[in-house]
């Protein structure tokens, strides 16, 4: 396996900077374009104060089954150019079009034999690129909602409300301040200006992202996707409703959909004894424990079959 630095240039004249990995052997390669999930992280969901590292894993999975693969880092975050607060939802999604063309452009690869995969914020991103693009190998989609973000946004503060600790549910009720509340009257703000970034309780807010993304519905660009599709939600996964998994089957109409709903599996795609909450997965990325085995499994056998790759 051969690890590069790779750097493309977006629509706009933007520089990010990414990874591509090379497995072994002669010849172009297959390939997938990894896409990560929200927030301010690089190309391995890695932020400062909390190293997911899932692409990585996905990456190097990837290439012991003979499959290359190209991530990189958001605008203004590790070294890539631009800025982080002011890239709106539309941004990232072209961002991830130019990425998908600059893997395609690489004499190493295979443009015929190319997948999409995301997590997460990257799966929706990922669904627009397959809605739109015939011509690849398949779309994989790990934790990634069938609804909107707003509603993926309300089912998750009803999922981790039980998972705070007692005198926080306490406080919550004394203020009746409930997350839903408060969600609601932070999406009406967005919604009511165009502003990119916003001030919010002294903080600065990526507006321009959140307003796109709770307003983007994954659904009719589900049932426009012609390639084949693998996704996968944990069973204990709190921020995207494994239900999902159901609605997508119903969606995805024109093409085949393998889907895959393992047990004790959170939301970074970790085996869990725990119910899941998002307070587990500091512990986990500081144990340094590696995703489930099973969904690497799972992962590699659908993409090495998609891409006609047998090691």
């Amino acid at each position: 396996m051969v690890t590069e630095a790779f750097t493309f240039a977006t629509a706009d004249g933007v520089e990010l900077a990414g990874t591509i990995e090379l497995p072994d052997g002669d010849g172009p390669a297959a390939a997938a374009l990894l896409l990560v999930g929200s927030g301010e992280v690089d190309r391995d969901s890695d932020h400062p104060k909390l190293a997911l590292g899932v692409p990585r894993e996905l990456a190097a999975a990837l290439a012991r089954a003979g499959i290359a693969s190209l991530r990189y880092d958001k605008r203004g975050v590790g070294a890539s150019g631009g800025d982080f607060l002011t890239t709106t939802f539309d941004d990232a999604r072209q961002d991830a079009t130019d990425a998908l063309a600059a893997l395609r452009d690489n004499p190493a690869i295979d443009p015929a034999r190319v997948l999409v995969i995301g997590h997460s914020e990257g799966a929706i991103q990922a669904i627009s690129l397959a809605a739109a693009d015939a011509s690849l190998a398949g779309l994989g989609i790990f934790a990634g909602p069938a609804v909107t973000g707003e509603a993926t946004m309300a089912w998750q503060a009803e999922q981790i409300v039980p998972t705070l600790p007692a005198f926080v549910r306490v406080l919550i009720r004394v203020l009746r301040q409930t997350p839903e509340r408060a969600q609601a009257k932070l999406f009406a703000k967005v919604r009511a200006t165009d502003e990119v970034v916003l001030r919010v309780q002294g903080r600065r807010l990526n507006a321009g992202w959140l307003r796109g993304f709770i307003d983007h519905d994954p659904s009719s660009e589900l049932a426009r996707v012609a390639v084949p599709v693998f996704a996968l939600t944990g069973d204990r996964d709190l921020q995207v409703n494994p239900d999902d998994l159901d609605r997508m089957r119903e969606l995805v109409m024109h093409t085949r959909i393998e889907t895959h709903r393992p047990a004790q599996v959170n939301h970074v795609l970790r085996h869990t004894d725990g119910i899941g909450a998002p307070s587990e997965y500091r512990k986990q990325a500081k144990a340094g424990q590696p995703l489930d085995p099973d969904v690497l499994d799972a992962l590699t056998t659908w993409a090495t079959a998609r891409t006609g790759v047998y090691v």
